[in-house]
């Protein structure tokens, strides 16, 4: 057999065996629900008594890093040097969860346990991202064990906030990036294309998050007193919506459309079949920006979505005219948008449609966009290791749909960036009933092994950037 079979031939056992179920649960018991008050302990001990074990036992050197942000979690720092001629990964990882939402769960079930049920794996965090750097450290285990060595430096780091929107993230690695010199960036996070394709992505689409406010009087007054000489907010609201985006998706904001694809982009994206997979909603295929195909909408627009808007009491609604009105709103948006100037554009758009009176609030700091280009040599070098593995080809997706702190990785440390997806979009990651497929994880610790194999063997483009 040889070495490449016999490292895959390992990891089915890992998975047959019952270790990866194991490694798991033990993992989820934690609860690291970063969006909460008093998870700190959680949080620290994650990383204390969870990851830096099994990571001293693979040969990496551990240390534990405050983070710049003081209301934040900390961040791990692994490090396994063979040689100073091997090629360096950087891996990554992210350890908090979303609030796990107990007693919410199907059948009653704890958010901390794995329940198997079928194919599904259910628990907090099996998705959103423990298994999928589970999946990752098992099969660097596999390579470990089967070559005696991994043939390449790994430097791993495991934040504890991304489910906060990363907090320190970006200043911590700016000051540190004596810490993350690589030569390429490989991690895993989101969803496949399709459950049973495995995908591949090389950035992600920024988001801009914000709130638009409309006051218009003290109180609520009753309608039949009131009605006709007291503006409604939430009627002011609608309009200023209308004229952000039209009753089809089309944006309407003067300077927030990007309709610029290279041409690479395209052609990826012409490859990809999209909104299919169990759970997934119906699309519509006549929603978005005209002109382009359901694809290039999802990965190579800008698309606006109102997350929430409320006047009055929607919960018990009074025949009264409300005080106000608050709409919750956000951008997904691809590289070449500045976005640095939507705001400014956002409050332009506004006064020249007749609402000067709305406030808007930029309500975090946006996640930048990034995107390598497929045909970049380390795009091509990951692809081909996948395909080989997979024994067929895989999806490429130029940048996920949705966000990821990729720009401190692309943009910050000046790295290739690679993503191998190992969940799925219907896996229900920040809702109660979150869970992995058993059919994928154990496809995704195979792809795995194989790609760290072959990072090990030296033919990769080392010095490509």
């Amino acid at each position: 057999m040889a070495k490449r079979d016999e490292a895959l031939a390992r990891i089915d056992s890992y998975f047959d065996d019952g270790h990866f179920e194991t490694e798991l649960a033990r993992r989820i018991a934690f609860k690291t629900e970063s969006n909460l008050a008093g998870s700190e302990t959680a949080l620290a001990s994650y990383l204390e008594d969870e990851m830096i074990p099994d990571l001293t036992a693979l040969g990496f050197v551990c240390e534990i890093f405050p983070n710049p942000r003081q209301d934040a979690g900390p961040f791990l720092v692994a490090r396994r040097h063979e040689c100073d001629d091997l090629p360096t990964v950087m891996t990554y990882g992210h350890g908090d969860v979303v609030a796990g939402y107990d007693g919410q769960w199907d059948n009653n079930m704890n958010p901390w346990k794995i329940t198997k049920k079928g194919d599904r794996w259910y628990g907090r965090g099996t998705a959103d991202n423990k298994g999928q750097h589970t999946i990752n450290l098992a099969a660097l285990r596999s390579v470990l064990e089967t070559r005696e060595s991994l043939g390449f430096n790994v430097i791993f780091l495991v934040e504890m906030g991304e489910e906060r929107g990363s907090p320190g993230l970006k200043d911590f690695c700016t000051a540190h990036k004596d810490l993350f010199q690589a030569d390429v960036f490989i991690a895993s996070d989101g969803p496949r294309i399709h459950p049973d394709k495995p995908t591949i992505f090389m950035g992600s689409r920024g988001v801009f998050n914000f709130i638009m406010r409309l006051d218009s009087h003290d109180g609520g007054h009753h309608s039949g007193n009131w009605g006709g000489l007291l503006t409604n907010p939430g009627v002011i609201m609608s309009h200023a919506i209308t004229s952000m985006i039209d009753k089809k998706g089309k944006i309407l904001v003067e300077g927030w459309r990007n309709t610029e694809i290279p041409d690479s982009v395209r052609s990826a994206i012409a490859k990809l079949e999209v909104g299919g997979g169990e759970n997934a909603p119906q699309i519509n295929p006549n929603w978005g920006e005209p002109e382009m195909t359901p694809g290039e909408r999802v990965f190579a627009s800008n698309t606006f979505e109102i997350r929430a808007f409320e006047t009055g009491n929607p919960k018990s609604p009074a025949n009264a005219i409300p005080p106000s009105a608050v709409v919750y709103g956000h951008l997904r948006y691809v590289v070449g948008t500045d976005v640095d100037q939507l705001m400014p554009l956002l409050r332009l758009h506004l006064d020249q449609h007749g609402f000067p009176d709305i406030e808007i609030i930029g309500e975090r700091d946006p996640m930048y966009a990034t995107r390598l280009d497929p045909e970049h040599p380390w795009a091509q070098w990951a692809i081909a290791s996948l395909n080989k593995t997979n024994g067929a080809s895989i999806s490429v997706i130029p940048n996920l749909g949705g966000s990821l702190p990729n720009d401190v990785f692309a943009d910050v440390l000046g790295l290739p960036t690679i993503w191998v997806p190992h969940s799925y979009a219907g896996c229900s990651q920040h809702a109660p009933n979150e869970h992995i497929l058993e059919k994928t994880s154990k496809s995704a610790l195979r792809l795995m092994t194989g790609l760290w194999w072959d990072l090990g063997v030296g033919d990769t483009p080392k010095n490509a950037k």
